[in-house]
């Protein structure tokens, strides 16, 4: 049985607020295989993480655990909160399916009457439909294929080949993501896009040698990790979307623009970019995000955790300060659910933490629930009541 002391090391360094002798205490503790297996019997009963039996490998974790510990205090811990984030999408591999802390602290389940479910919600998947430019439309799904003369689908991504002879008529499809979806296109100049749920993108069959690159986000979220302009004779790359004109050498970066919003984010990864609208020109460096917001008229830059912005397409959706109620928008594209809430003051119940896409709605809702957040919840059919 893990000790009192141990306990609280353990949850003074996932909430980060561990000093940097604790973080030697637990440094030390977990040179021993022994204490790694209690550690992880203790996280798994107390912060709602499954472990996967088949791939679970205790001394991995020690060894991953024990250099994060490392790096945390080599960095001064100047990042507490963001690196918390950053540290539990890599743990997320091996143990992690679900963890929550309200406000840093954790606290004791709230017993309460039975939860009514009359339908179960499944996490969203890889699909998509693409628009030809003859307006037909093609399911994209797992377990389906797709070919062109130079595209290909497996149903979990497209990829275009860029065509060989010279054009001069750019040809568009749009690839269209639905609630409850995601998806991955490879460009024909080897643009890598990562698509949201409920995210549209207009994008050339093949680009014109020579001119700028241009495709447009249309609505939702998406990573794009451009083709350097080097490779293009110098041709630019271009994102439109709303109200703005992202110009890119050769860099990563993430938008969000999502039809039910008037925030428009834009996070800059790696490269530089610059930020044309009617409102301000902006030139943003990596780790920095523009908040453009329609409604007000205005464009503001911040310094920002780019995987907090990021993780979704890497599988997990993590969360740094965030009210409930934003949480439930996220969580409602991916699970294509409709949400209500009962009580509304319940939607500014502040979050930090990480939730794995394959998580169960059911698990992540119950844990809400024990932090007393909400009382209790309902499912009925693709709509979720909260308490």
């Amino acid at each position: 049985m893990i000790s009192k002391n141990n306990q609280n090391l353990i949850v003074k360094y996932l909430v980060n607020q561990a000093t940097s002798q604790e973080l030697d205490e637990l440094e030390l503790l977990l040179r021993d295989p022994g204490n790694v297996k209690e550690f992880n019997s203790f996280v798994k009963t107390n912060y709602l993480i499954e472990f996967n039996l088949k791939t679970f490998d205790a001394d991995k974790t020690k060894k991953k655990l024990h250099h994060l510990i490392k790096e945390d205090k080599k960095v001064l811990r100047l990042k507490t909160i963001q690196n918390y984030s950053k540290y539990a999408a890599i743990l997320a591999g091996i143990i992690l399916s679900i963890y929550f802390f309200k406000n840093g602290i954790y606290e004791k389940p709230v017993v309460d009457n039975p939860v009514i479910v009359n339908s179960t919600i499944e996490p969203g998947t890889d699909k998509a439909t693409l628009t030809l430019e003859d307006g037909s439309q093609i399911v994209l799904e797992k377990g389906e294929s797709y070919q062109t003369h130079n595209a290909s689908s497996n149903g979990e991504e497209i990829i275009y080949e860029a065509e060989k002879r010279n054009k001069t008529e750019v040809v568009y499809n749009y690839l269209t993501i639905p609630r409850g979806g995601q998806f991955f296109i490879k460009l024909s100049d080897g643009t890598q896009v990562w698509l949201n749920s409920e995210s549209q993108l207009e994008y050339p069959v093949s680009f014109i040698e020579g001119e700028a690159r241009k495709v447009e986000l249309v609505y939702g979220e998406a990573y794009f990790d451009v083709s350097p302009s080097s490779e293009h004779g110098g041709s630019k790359f271009k994102v439109f979307n709303q109200s703005q004109e992202i110009e890119v050498l050769g860099t990563e970066f993430n938008i969000k623009a999502y039809r039910d919003e008037t925030n428009i984010y834009t996070t800059l990864v790696e490269g530089k970019v610059s930020i044309n609208s009617a409102i301000s020109n902006q030139i943003l460096k990596p780790n920095q995000q523009t908040n453009l917001n329609l409604k007000e008229k205005s464009l503001t830059i911040s310094d920002v955790d780019v995987y907090n912005e990021t993780s979704w397409k890497e599988g997990v959706f993590s969360f740094q300060r965030k009210p409930l109620g934003d949480i439930m928008k996220v969580l409602s594209r991916w699970y294509n659910i409709d949400v209500q809430f009962n009580d509304v003051e319940i939607k500014n119940a502040g979050f930090n933490g990480a939730i794995g896409k394959d998580q169960k709605l059911e698990d992540i809702l119950e844990t809400i629930k024990n932090f007393g957040v909400i009382k209790n919840y309902e499912i009925e059919k693709q709509r979720v009541i909260l308490k």
